[in-house]
């Protein structure tokens, strides 16, 4: 008898095989005495299985790409920090060993990261993960990690570290299930980026047989344990047609009776722009420019790096929008030479915009790149500011651009439940709005987005965000602006309908999930949209305003 699990949903499609577990944590070393004549020698093993665990994990992000480069080379300044290393240095120094020094540091940076506020105790996994490659590099054992296999299978796992998921396989990783993690967390992000179907916050996840059959349904959430074999067939049948559907589709983003919603890619940089143009993007609605910046967390890239970098993304598409963030450092970003240290909670202090307010060389540099990138291009350049909270930072970030001769637009983010409440004001100073429903969410409903615990709040179909994108999609049309989503909302393909009823303008995702979404606008009308958008607000809770969206849009 199959039985069904539920979890959320983070990246669509189908996947049907047998159940691979993530291979076991490295286990607590033992607490030995050494020699004090043994300490040099435990001091240099320890360092070299820190820069070999570094290293590797940058080659993993020069293999991977994208977004992931920049999440695994964050990683890997992790584990090359020098306070941490010179606490380990100090543990060999008093008696510890190596494996068990690089144990105890980790342990202690561990404990601060988690009393740190929630923001920074979502990159405790991260922190884990990189303990664990070196105390296992140590100990000389395999790495804690994916399962050889020589058969496609579904990998299972409490959660899986950057590193891990950054290099899944595709022909042989068929799916994952997590126990942990939330819609926005990196792993979900980046599953997105490669198509792989997954299903976080799920619990009871390592709690499942090695080698059961499951089904992985990637946009419900829900995982059927051991089903039969007509369910099987059903499910493939399904996910055959679906694949059939968006093969069929494509051209711009529009509705069944011609309203255009523009379907624009987040990238990290000019690795992403293949799939990108692969999945027929309309331009980029989202460019994270911290990836360039994370490279060297001690000093900023030159201006003419990030000329070349910004240039090769202009000119993928020509004639096309290319919506550009400014630098959004801090809080589970930090920059060496830019970021506070000893900030009480970094996800409520100097990131974002604030930051680069307080550092105007590194904005006035960056927004002469773009300016000289873009010269000569028939690009449509826009560019925005992250973390605005009011007017007073709107026109602070509208007086740079105009200073550093930019000609472009300049906009603001929506990530602050301030900025939604007043973003009329806003628009007095800019020309157009973009929402991140991944802060915005996390913001209003006081939970971090890495928690899969706090997944329920960070579900973008909470009717209290719904409300508040509603306000900002108003408020833009209202001053004859546009007020676009680039957060991860976007890239539910029923939600997109909703954020079309809503008033937005645009929608910007991930490169895979372009086809899915192009799919759902072209089934439905306008007024569909608009009538689902109002059936989800007026219920209170994010599962019922997903049932009533689906109900006015199925017709059912």
């Amino acid at each position: 008898m199959d039985r069904t699990l539920r979890g959320v949903g983070v990246s669509h499609g189908v996947a049907i095989g047998q159940v691979r577990r993530m291979g076991t944590a490295v286990l607590e070393p033992p607490a030995t005495q050494i020699p004090s004549e043994d300490a040099p020698r435990e001091q240099a093993r320890a360092q070299q299985a820190v820069d070999a665990v570094a290293a590797d994990l940058i080659a993993r992000g020069n293999l991977a790409g994208g977004e992931a480069q920049g999440v695994l080379e964050a990683q890997a300044l992790m584990a090359q920090d020098p306070e941490l290393m010179a606490d380990v240095q100090r543990r060999i120094t008093v008696g510890s060993s190596a494996e068990r020094g690089v144990y105890d540091a980790f342990a202690a940076y561990r404990a601060l990261l988690a009393s740190a506020g929630e923001y920074l105790a979502g990159r405790v996994a991260d922190l884990d993960d990189v303990r664990n490659r070196i105390v296992a590099r140590l100990l000389g054992v395999p790495m804690p990690g994916v399962p050889d296999s020589d058969e496609p299978y579904v990998l299972f796992a409490r959660d899986l570290a950057p590193a891990d998921t950054a290099l899944l396989d595709p022909t042989l990783v068929l799916g994952f299930v997590t126990e942990e993690g939330g819609p926005t967390s990196h792993s979900a992000i980046l599953a997105r980026a490669m198509g792989v179907p997954a299903v976080v916050a799920l619990p009871g996840a390592t709690s499942v047989t090695e080698g059961v059959v499951v089904a992985v349904d990637g946009s419900s959430g829900e995982v059927l344990i051991d089903p039969s074999e007509e369910k099987q067939a059903e499910l493939r049948r399904a996910a055959a047609e679906r694949k059939a559907a968006l093969a069929s589709s494509s051209g711009p983003g529009q509705t069944s009776d011609g309203h255009r919603v523009p379907l624009l890619a987040n990238v990290g940089g000019p690795a992403d722009v293949p799939a990108a143009l692969a999945a027929g993007a309309e331009g980029v609605g989202l460019f994270r420019t911290e990836f360039l910046f994370l490279d060297d967390s001690a000093k900023a890239p030159s201006e003419e790096r990030q000329i070349d970098a910004y240039r090769k993304v202009l000119e993928a598409f020509p004639e096309g929008r290319v919506v550009v963030r400014a630098l959004d450092a801090g809080a589970d970003k930090p920059l060496d030479f830019l970021t506070p240290a000893d900030e009480p909670n970094p996800a409520l202090g100097v990131r974002g915009l604030r930051t680069l307010l307080e550092h105007p060389e590194v904005l006035d540099t960056q927004l002469r790149a773009l300016a000289k990138a873009a010269e000569g291009l028939p690009v449509h350049l826009e560019v925005m500011a992250p973390m605005v909270a009011d007017r007073v930072d709107a026109k602070a970030f509208a007086d740079a651009c105009r200073k550093a001769g930019l000609q472009a637009k300049f906009g603001a983010m929506v990530e602050i439940p301030s900025a939604a409440l007043r973003a009329r004001s806003i628009l007095e100073e800019v020309e157009f709005l973009s929402l991140g429903t991944n802060d915005l969410a996390q913001y209003t409903f006081a939970a971090d987005r890495q928690v899969g615990s706090l997944a329920r709040l960070q579900d973008p179909w909470q009717p209290a965000l719904l409300d508040l994108i509603a306000l900002s999609a108003e408020a833009a049309k209202a001053t004859g602006k546009s007020c676009g989503v680039c957060g991860e909302a976007a890239s539910d393909p029923l939600l997109a309908c909703v954020l079309t009823g809503l008033g937005v303008t645009s929608l910007s995702m991930g490169a895979a999930s372009i086809p899915y979404v192009r799919a759902a606008l072209a089934k439905v009308t306008l007024a569909q949209c608009a009538r689902a958008a109002e059936a989800a607000r007026a219920t209170d809770t994010a599962d019922e305003a997903r049932a009533a969206a689906q109900h006015v849009l199925s017709g059912e």
